[in-house]
């Protein structure tokens, strides 16, 4: 597993130049500018991970392991990062949850803690709604957080055991490619998760090596994503 907080910012390569260039306009110079400012000119950030069980923590049901989640691990990498920060992750991820169900409750659970930043993170279970609804889901909850000016990072889904990652009509590669095209077309960030997924079973290494049960990662794999999320924090 390499060193987290030595990894560089590197273009996802799903995204163009033009869309990365909007995307780090949008978040880099203003949300790591926040995480880089001293008492007393700084001030609490605050990060909302919106999603399902994969960040609220679920490792083998019904074992809840926060602090080996990709949400606890990326605080940990963002203090080492910028030590003068005050950051504050507030997860609000919902076990079997989808992204028809967080859209009806992005309102009330994410902006109401005036959010610095938003991670959604739902393909996983889109898969029981169908591309068409996620992608109605996707769309309120990212329009609704630029109408309030709050960054976005955009999650492909982590892997799941039963889906063949090597065919790309696979329902869960379906929904990895719809969360891509909405990065691009909303200009946010994307991370990548399934990509590292992917990669690793390509190399001929056995996904159980990332997997606690067969669709919720171990902490090896909840590393995987935070190393797709620090390349946007050099």
């Amino acid at each position: 597993m390499p060193d987290l907080s030595l990894c560089p910012l590197i273009v996802p390569p799903t995204l163009g130049l033009t869309t990365l260039s909007l995307t780090r306009a949008r978040i880099l110079p203003t949300f790591a500018s926040l995480l880089a400012k001293d008492w007393p000119n700084n001030r609490t950030i605050n990060i909302v991970c919106q999603n399902h069980s994969v960040p609220a923590g679920y490792f083998l049901t019904p074992m809840v392991d926060s602090f080996n989640a990709y949400p606890h691990l990326l605080h940990q990498q963002l203090k080492r990062r910028f030590p003068h920060a005050v950051v504050n992750v507030i997860v609000t991820a919902i076990g079997d949850e989808n992204s028809e169900q967080g859209a009806a409750r992005f309102a009330t659970d994410v902006l109401t803690h005036r959010a610095d930043l938003v991670t959604l993170d739902y393909a996983l279970n889109d898969r029981h709604i169908g591309l068409g609804r996620a992608r109605v889901a996707w769309s309120a909850m990212i329009e609704h957080a630029q109408g309030r000016h709050v960054p976005l990072m955009l999650l492909t889904p982590t892997a799941d055991s039963t889906a063949n990652l090597a065919d790309p009509a696979d329902p869960l590669n379906e929904h990895a490619s719809l969360v891509r095209t909405l990065a691009a077309e909303y200009q946010v960030a994307l991370v990548d998760s399934l990509a590292t997924f992917s990669a690793h079973a390509q190399a001929g290494r056995p996904l159980d090596e990332l997997l606690s049960q067969f669709n919720h990662p171990n902490r090896a794999g909840h590393e995987l994503v935070v190393h797709e999320f620090l390349k946007w924090f050099p």
